[in-house]
Order: C-alpha cells, then structure tokens, then sequence
C-alpha cells in the first residue's frame, strides 16, 4: 500500500523514487551500473498527498575515483490547483560506486562544476564525504575498542 495511515504518501515509496532516480543519474554519468553505498540525507519537508503530480530530479554533484554523490529534489504539484508552483516535498544526498560486470568498482568520469551553484554543491559534497568517512572511522574504532 503505497499510503500511510494519514492519507499521505508513504514515505517509503518517496525513497524508492528518490534511489531510482539517483540510481539513473549515477548510471548515465559514469556510463554503466551503479550501485548504492549510502544515503548520507533525506529530508521530508511537506507530505504529498493522494493525486499529487511528483517529480524527482537529480544531478551529480561531486565524484571521486570510483564514486559519486547525486543530490535529488522532489516536488509535488497539486493535483486541482493551477498557477500554484510546486512544493517542495524531499531532498536527498545519495552515493554510488560505479561497479564493471563483476561488480568491482570502476572509475567514473569527473564531474566539473561550471557555475557558482555546481560548485556549491561540489564543495557540500566533499564535507558530507569527510564527515562520513569520519563517522565510519570513529565507529570501527569505539567497536574495535570495546572488543578488546
């Protein structure tokens, strides 16, 4: 069921949404598969309700060797309203890795930010990189420190 008990759209059907069209994005920029490896954020900021006309879109806004991040914007426009703009309804951080016929990770394409707003985004990117790298090490050594 793809409605929550509020009468809103599952949030679950938003992600699935968001994923496969990041997942698109990531494939068409590093010419092939592309897995996802995390989903560093995903905001929901207004519900979209039952006939809502949703649009995702994606962009990639940093790459490393074999990785990439997409940044997706989901929007809803009511269904009976005209003249409205659309609302947005979710915003979302996902990485990928580029991955060959057996699935090892491949290299992908740099991305080149061309105007103030792509480099923007390149540079939050590479802070949501750092923290996540830094979160990971904090939490392999707490585990590696509690098993001893």
């Amino acid at each position: 069921m793809d409605v929550n008990l509020l009468g809103t759209v599952h949030g679950g059907v938003i992600m699935k949404m968001v994923d496969d069209v990041a997942g698109a994005v990531a494939a068409r920029h590093s010419g092939g598969p592309a897995v996802t490896a995390a989903v560093d954020e995903l905001t929901f900021l207004e519900p979209v309700r039952v006939g809502d006309l949703v649009h995702a879109h994606a962009q990639v806004n940093w790459t490393g060797r074999t990785s990439l991040e997409v940044g997706v914007r989901v929007v809803a426009e009511r269904w009976n309203q005209t003249g409205v703009p659309p609302t947005r309804v979710c915003t979302a951080y996902l990485v990928f890795v580029a991955v060959d016929e057996q699935g090892r990770p491949r290299s992908v394409p740099p991305v080149i930010p061309e105007t103030p707003e792509d480099r923007r985004r390149f540079h939050e990117a590479e802070i949501r990189r750092k923290h996540r790298l830094a979160r990971r090490a904090a939490i392999l050594a707490l585990r590696a420190e509690s098993s001893e």
